[in-house]
């Protein structure tokens, strides 16, 4: 379009364009705080001659001004790739750190009022007898320590099985929150593909596509992979969780009762699209959920076992020498210890003796005031080593999982910035496309009133004479 009213269309292109531009730069400001905004940025093109000439003529066009091409996100996919990776390793440390931290506060080692310290305190009392083992005092101080070691174990039991507890009601309440994020984000795949169709604008349904995304990767472990029509498929170690606007849901198959307790069975996760389930091994889930089903399933209770086996070793080896001695009235010894098998001996430890004079302090038969047996008691039996092999070997698996969650923060935070350095919005930059704009509006402004004072000019002044 030639001649010079095109001009005008031309200055109005501008006014337009830059109107828009002061808009999207508004719009970033506004929203620099806002979760998963990625900032918009208006893409401008030119608005000028045909791009196929004519068979019989030709443009004279010397540019008809600007147009909007897009309204684009400023995003890298492969940058929004790693941050959903590490994101879902970061939550899987992360979960580990802080329930081992809680189990190993709970053991309460080194302490005065932890398992190891309660051993010793029985392991002693034990020697003042043998000293004594004519006052009825050290007798009933043997007692006492017992009780006291039985008491720390099963304390120190029934916080494990308690955590165990906690633990398989935060793996349901997962498997809920999982199930409601996969639907969300279906949803937004299917209004994305309406969208696209319609050719309305869709920013927005990408920003909450990634940020659902980004949650489904910190609590599975799960992978997105872009769809053609702008919406997001998820998979959890190649098995479908979000196809289009189909979403599946995260199932309990077995080894979580519905009150939270254990049913029995190993524990067993899957993914149910439509009647459909899809077991997966515990190994293959990340994130929050991967990190609990270890916990649940390998790390708790193998300590648990081996606080049952610590328990065992002290009710058996204390049982068996004091059953070789006898007891203040002359009587061969009887059980210290007693506890259920069935029922985990670190929970069922109990001292059976309620009368000090049952105790068996002699290595002689007929009331011998001796303290032989007790001296042989107070040397331990390899209990407090076995404690405190398993106690240091919590630690060491405590301070590798905050190392590893230590060291997987700086990638972690690495990615982040990167990608907070491209999506972001950085407010001096949006104050100079603030600025920009604004300039640029009024110059446009300028050529529209320029070329009315030139209409004027033409069509009222011209051939007036004075």
């Amino acid at each position: 379009m030639t001649g010079t009213f095109a001009s005008f269309n031309t200055a109005l292109s501008a006014l337009r364009y830059q109107q828009i531009a002061m808009d999207v730069a508004s719009n970033n400001v506004a929203n620099a705080t806002t979760e998963g905004f990625v900032r918009r940025r208006a893409e401008a093109v030119t608005v000028g001659a045909p791009t196929q000439t004519s068979m019989w003529s030709r443009s004279s066009s010397s540019g008809d001004g600007v147009g909007l091409g897009s309204l684009q996100r400023i995003v890298d996919p492969f940058l929004d790739l790693r941050s959903r990776r590490e994101h879902g390793k970061q939550a899987f440390l992360d979960t580990r750190v802080t329930v081992l931290s809680r189990v190993e506060s709970g053991v309460g080692e080194p302490g005065k009022s932890g398992v190891s310290a309660a051993m010793d305190s029985f392991s002693a009392a034990w020697d003042d007898l043998g000293n004594h083992p004519d006052t009825a005092a050290s007798r009933s101080q043997v007692i006492a320590t017992g009780v006291a070691v039985a008491d720390a174990l099963r304390a120190q039991s029934s916080n494990l099985t308690s955590e165990l507890s906690d633990q398989r009601n935060h793996l349901m309440n997962l498997a809920d929150e999982v199930s409601a994020t996969a639907a969300d984000l279906a949803a937004i795949n299917r209004n994305l593909a309406a969208a696209q169709f319609e050719g309305t604008g869709t920013n927005d349904l990408l920003d909450q596509r990634d940020l659902l995304t980004l949650r489904l990767s910190e609590l599975t472990g799960a992978v997105g992979t872009e769809r053609p029509d702008g919406g997001m498929d998820v998979t959890v170690n190649g098995v479908s969780l979000v196809s289009g606007s189909t979403a599946g849901q995260v199932t309990v198959i077995s080894g979580v009762a519905p009150d939270g307790s254990s049913d029995g069975a190993p524990l067993s996760l899957g993914i149910t699209v439509g009647a459909t389930t899809t077991p997966l091994a515990n190994a293959a889930w990340g994130g929050q959920i991967g990190a609990v089903a270890e916990l649940v399933t390998i790390t708790l209770p193998d300590y648990l076992a081996g606080l049952d086996a610590v328990a065992k070793t002290v009710a058996d080896s204390v049982n068996s020498l004091h059953t070789g001695g006898y007891d203040a009235d002359g009587n061969p010894g009887v059980a210290f210890f007693t506890y259920d098998p069935a029922a985990g001996a670190a929970a069922s430890l109990r001292v059976a003796l309620t009368d000090p004079d049952q105790v068996a302090a002699s290595s002689l038969p007929g009331g011998v005031l001796d303290g032989g047996n007790a001296d042989a008691l107070a040397e331990g039996d390899g209990a407090a080593s076995a404690y405190q092999r398993l106690v240091n070997g919590l630690g060491s698996t405590v301070q590798s999982a905050t190392r590893l969650a230590q060291t997987q923060q700086l990638l972690t935070t690495q990615v982040d910035s990167s990608r907070e350095q491209l999506t972001g919005v950085n407010l001096d930059e949006e104050t100079i496309n603030l600025l920009v704009a604004q300039r640029s509006y009024e110059a446009a402004s300028k050529v529209m009133s320029v070329l009315d004072s030139v209409l004027d000019t033409l069509i009222n002044r011209t051939g007036v004479t004075r």
